[in-house]
C-alpha cells in the first residue's frame, strides 16, 4: 500500500442469554458463506428483538469491485470507511445514524476488522451478507445487532441489472433500525468545527492497496473531495459525483489473519486500536494528525502532532485504512 499526494505549495451470561446465543451460532453456522464470497443468508440478531431500534447506528457492508459500482445509497452514509480485503481489493463499511437511503447496496459480506471497528459504536446493527464459518462465533459473540438476510428476508432482495454476488441490496425500512437523526461522527467523540491553523494546500491525494486505489480530488465549486475508485470517478447512483467534506488517511497496521477465502487468499485484519500518524484532508487543504484508540471499547482520537482536537468540516466523513 501507498500514498499519493499532490500539493500545491471498540460478563457472565443468564441461562436465557446463553440459549439465545447458542441458536444464534446454529443460525450463522446454517447458512454461513465459506470463503466470504456468496451472498447467502446467515445470522439473527443476539440481542432480544427490538433492541436493535435503540441502536446509534447502522452499519452496512457495501461492495467495492467494478461491477459493484455505482453503489445505491453510499452518498448518504455519514461516515464511510475503506478496507483493504483478500488479493488487495477494497471494500467500504458504510455507517448511517443522521439519514438513511431506502435502498442501500449491493451489501458484501462481514470480516474480522469490522468486529473491532464497531466497537466504537453502541452496539450498532450490523447489516451484511453473509461470512465465512470460522468467523461466525466472533459475530455471534460481538456486541452488536447481525442482521443478515436469514433474519430480515424481506428486508433484502436481488437486482436483476447486476450478476451476483454483486447484485443484493437492503431496504433498512425493513430492519429493526430506526435512524436517530444526529450524526454518526458525533457518537465517536468528533465534531464539526473550524480548520486548524496550517496546513499544505492539496489538490488530490490517492491511497494504494495491492488491488485498488482510492483518489481523492479537491474541488473549490463543490467543497468536497471527489472520489475515485481504481481511477475512475465514483458515482451515485443517480450519476451525480460521490464526494466527502473531510478525509482522514490513518495509518494502520494491516496483517494476516486466520481467515480466508475460497481462492487460497489470506484476509488482512486492520488493527484500529492502537496509535499512528493520520492526515486530515479538508477545505482544500492537508493537515499532519496523530490518531489514538486506547482499547476496543474507546473512540479514536484525532490531534494535531501538538495535542489539539482536529475538527471535521461538515458532511461525509470518509476514512481509508492504510497500511504503514
Amino acid at each position: 500500500m501507498s500514498v499519493t499526494r499532490s500539493n500545491t505549495s471498540a460478563r457472565s451470561r443468564t441461562p436465557a442469554a446463553a440459549l439465545l446465543a447458542a441458536l444464534l451460532l446454529v443460525l450463522l453456522a446454517a447458512a454461513g458463506c465459506a470463503g466470504g464470497n456468496g451472498p447467502g443468508p446467515e445470522s439473527r440478531s443476539s440481542s432480544p428483538p427490538g433492541t436493535a431500534a435503540d441502536a446509534e447506528v447502522l452499519a452496512v457492508k457495501i461492495d467495492n469491485v467494478a461491477p459493484a459500482r455505482p453503489q445505491t445509497g453510499l452518498e448518504r452514509a455519514d461516515i464511510v470507511y475503506v478496507e483493504q480485503v483478500e488479493a488487495g481489493l477494497s471494500r467500504l463499511l458504510a455507517v448511517y445514524s443522521s439519514d438513511v437511503p431506502p435502498v442501500i447496496g449491493p451489501v458484501r459480506s462481514a470480516r474480522e476488522t469490522d468486529l473491532e471497528l464497531l466497537r466504537q459504536f453502541d452496539r450498532p446493527v450490523l447489516a451484511f451478507s453473509g461470512a465465512q464459518s470460522g468467523l461466525l462465533p466472533a459475530i455471534g459473540r460481538a456486541p452488536l445487532d447481525a442482521v443478515p438476510p436469514s433474519a430480515a428476508p424481506r428486508a433484502y432482495f436481488r437486482g436483476a441489472e447486476r450478476p451476483a454476488p454483486h447484485n443484493l441490496y437492503l431496504r433498512p425500512e425493513s430492519i429493526p433500525y430506526t435512524a436517530s437523526g444526529t450524526e454518526a461522527v458525533e457518537t465517536l467523540g468528533l465534531r464539526f468545527g473550524p480548520a486548524p491553523p496550517g496546513g499544505e494546500t492539496e489538490d488530490s491525494r490517492t491511497v494504494r492497496f495491492p488491488s485498488a486505489r482510492t483518489t481523492f480530488t479537491w474541488s473549490a465549486e463543490r467543497e468536497r473531495w471527489l472520489v475515485s475508485m481504481d481511477g475512475s470517478p465514483a458515482r451515485t447512483s443517480e450519476g451525480r459525483p460521490l464526494g466527502a467534506a473531510t478525509v482522514i488517511v490513518q495509518n494502520v497496521t494491516v496483517r494476516p489473519s486466520a481467515f480466508g477465502n475460497r481462492s487460497g487468499n489470506n484476509t488482512p485484519f486492520t488493527e484500529t486500536v492502537g496509535s499512528g500518524t493520520a492526515q486530515v484532508l479538508r477545505d482544500g487543504k492537508a493537515y499532519e494528525a496523530r490518531w489514538a484508540r486506547t482499547s476496543a471499547d474507546a473512540d479514536t482520537r484525532f490531534t494535531t502532532p501538538g495535542g489539539e482536537r482536529i475538527d471535521l468540516a461538515e458532511g461525509p466523513l470518509w476514512i481509508v485504512y492504510a497500511a504503514r
